[in-house]
């Protein structure tokens, strides 16, 4: 296994060991740090970064750790720790703000938890970054180009955002390919200047 960097390690132990705290307190604790909709009377101004650190179950948090570990690794090698820190915030936020528009729009009151938002985030950087890096997704098991399996992953999310409620927040993993799209065109604009 190679070594994890310094950010994405911190990431993924406060996400296992919040979990693990919440295995032990009362349920009613966690719900405080997810991110409610605007409209449901439960909305407080923290819950836009602390739902990410947050996860439904055990498969949840598996693989979100395992998107950060296998992808995210490699971007803040790459980027180093402060410009990943940044990808991730961008990613969290904007994936908080595109499900808050969302379940405003559709009028949902149920809260929202997990780093998926920041894991498409980071998925869409590594496409960005390595587009012709051929990549093994667990499904489908078919080797294929990273540009080939981001733009996959986004068409599904939105079709299956667009398709009616699944208990996925569908939209926040959109907003935060959208965050981490806007920061890389950002960034690349401030370096011709």
């Amino acid at each position: 296994m190679p070594h994890l960097p310094p950010v994405t390690k911190a990431f993924m132990l406060a996400c296992v060991g919040l979990f693990c705290a919440f295995l032990l307190l009362p349920p009613s604790l966690q719900l405080f740090f997810a991110l409610w909709p605007v409209n449901s009377g439960n909305f407080l101004p923290w819950q836009p970064l602390t739902y990410a650190f947050l996860h439904g179950d055990v498969l949840h948090l598996f693989f979100n750790m395992l998107g950060l570990w296998m992808f995210g690794s490699e971007l803040e090698r790459v980027w180093g720790s402060k410009r990943y820190m940044q990808m991730l915030a961008a990613s969290i936020l904007s994936a908080a703000a595109m499900q808050l528009v969302f379940t405003l729009l559709i009028g949902s009151l149920s809260p929202t938890v997990g780093a998926s938002g920041a894991l498409f985030g980071l998925l869409l950087s590594f496409g960005m970054l390595f587009p012709d890096r051929i990549i093994m997704p667990l499904f489908p098991p078919i080797p294929m180009k990273a540009k080939y399996f981001v733009a996959i992953f986004g068409a599904l999310e939105l079709l299956m955002g667009l398709s009616g409620r699944s208990g996925i927040a569908h939209f926040a993993h959109l907003g935060g390919m959208l965050g981490a799209y806007l920061l890389i065109r950002y960034w690349r604009g401030s370096r011709r200047r």
